[in-house]
């Protein structure tokens, strides 16, 4: 019932963007202190901040828009969108995240067959339809808009029916100490719940994304099972990849 009631909170929050503690009270017909206790929960994980009598969406950080991450960096994306495309076989069902690098994939498919693409990315449902060779599945949700992918609690319940062999993930940074992370919780939660489904995880990020660390970790770095990127890494994070068998492709 608790974690029932939790998404229900979270369904109602992505559509309001607040609630008073009252209507909470109202719309699950429950006390002020169950509903206090599920904001505690809510607010560890990062999804909601309190304010006088009620709550908010938590959106701490809005990601550089999607048009002009597009415009940075394109000769190192091509690159690993080549490198991590020789990842893919033919008949894979794969995960392709949203992000200006995972995009960089789908021109080096052409030729693969039966690939299934499943994603939450805007960007990659418009740009995958223009290859008859693609089975495209979309997860559905709520678009956010900053970062052009669909976000819910609904995409969640419906990639967990789905078997991915590999998911092309990005990250707007990654460290050793604070894994892979990400701007926003609602797309976060989309990218853990990927993890935890897929047989393999692919990580796309140029090296300007070492290092660093953004509002929310969606996995651990040791969670990774490939790093592709576009220049040798730092000794440290190599001896990390070694000791936890990730393969590093430049």
């Amino acid at each position: 019932m608790k974690l029932e009631r939790i998404k229900k909170i979270q369904d109602y929050l992505i559509d309001h963007q607040s609630a008073s503690l009252d209507t909470l009270c109202t719309l699950f017909n429950v006390s002020k202190n169950t509903i206090r206790r599920d904001i505690n929960d809510l607010e560890d994980k990062g999804f909601i901040k309190k304010v006088y009598g009620g709550i908010i969406l938590n959106q701490p950080e809005k990601a550089t828009p999607y048009p002009k991450r597009q415009e940075q960096f394109i000769q190192e994306k091509e690159e690993i969108g080549l490198l991590a495309s020789s990842l893919i076989e033919d008949n894979d069902t794969i995960f392709i995240d949203s992000g200006s690098t995972t995009i960089h994939l789908l021109p080096n498919l052409i030729h693969k067959k039966g690939i299934t693409i499943v994603t939450h990315s805007l960007n990659i449902i418009g740009e995958s339809s223009l290859y008859e060779n693609l089975n495209l599945i979309s997860t559905g949700g709520i678009l956010q808009r900053d970062t052009n992918s669909f976000v819910g609690v609904d995409s969640i319940t419906f990639l967990k029916k789905i078997n991915i062999d590999k998911a092309f993930m990005a990250s707007t940074g990654f460290s050793i100490d604070k894994g892979v992370t990400n701007t926003n919780y609602l797309e976060s939660e989309i990218k853990r719940t990927v993890v935890d489904i897929s047989n393999k995880v692919v990580l796309m990020a140029n090296d300007t994304k070492v290092g660093c660390s953004s509002f929310m970790k969606y996995c651990d770095l040791s969670e990774i099972d490939y790093y592709v990127t576009n220049k040798d890494i730092p000794t440290e994070y190599k001896n990390f990849f070694n000791e936890n068998n990730i393969l590093v492709l430049f």
